[in-house]
């Protein structure tokens, strides 16, 4: 983690809907998602919310030694979004508690306000995580 990486930063990140981030896409195994619009999936906005922390900070970082994995969410989802709009996510980086980062985020498309909330990340030493994960799949296995 670099110096750099302090509260008060603020970020900015774009992304125009394509199809395949709608609900029937997010589990295509579910005849319920199936039958439901093709708008953008909650799913995926919290994906979208992740990428847009991921790419705010990791300049801040020793990446990709150090990378970040999300630990908690709280975000509403409170307009519909269909493909072809752009969601304009903004946000700012409010708390650093050792390795732990508190973000607040804002997502609109262009007419309507999407969501709004919180996400908390935590770094992590990539190889050191990818090393217990594999010995978490080992002990499954045994």
């Amino acid at each position: 983690m670099k110096d750099s990486l302090r509260p008060g930063l603020t970020f900015e990140f774009k992304f125009t809907v394509p199809e395949n981030k709608t609900v029937p896409h997010l589990y295509p195994e579910s005849s319920e998602f199936q039958a439901m619009p093709r708008v953008l999936a909650t799913g995926f906005m919290v994906g979208l919310f992740e990428w847009a922390c991921i790419q705010a900070i990791n300049s801040h970082i020793d990446w990709p030694e150090e990378q970040t994995v999300g630990i908690h969410v709280n975000l509403s989802h409170t307009a519909a979004t269909p493909p072809g709009l752009t969601i304009t996510v903004t946000g700012k980086l409010e708390e650093v508690e050792g390795r732990k980062l508190s973000f607040s985020i804002v997502a609109e498309d262009g007419l309507d306000k999407i969501s709004e909330g919180t996400h908390d990340r935590f770094i992590i030493n990539a190889a050191k995580f990818n090393d217990k994960m594999t010995a978490k799949l080992a002990s499954v296995r045994e």
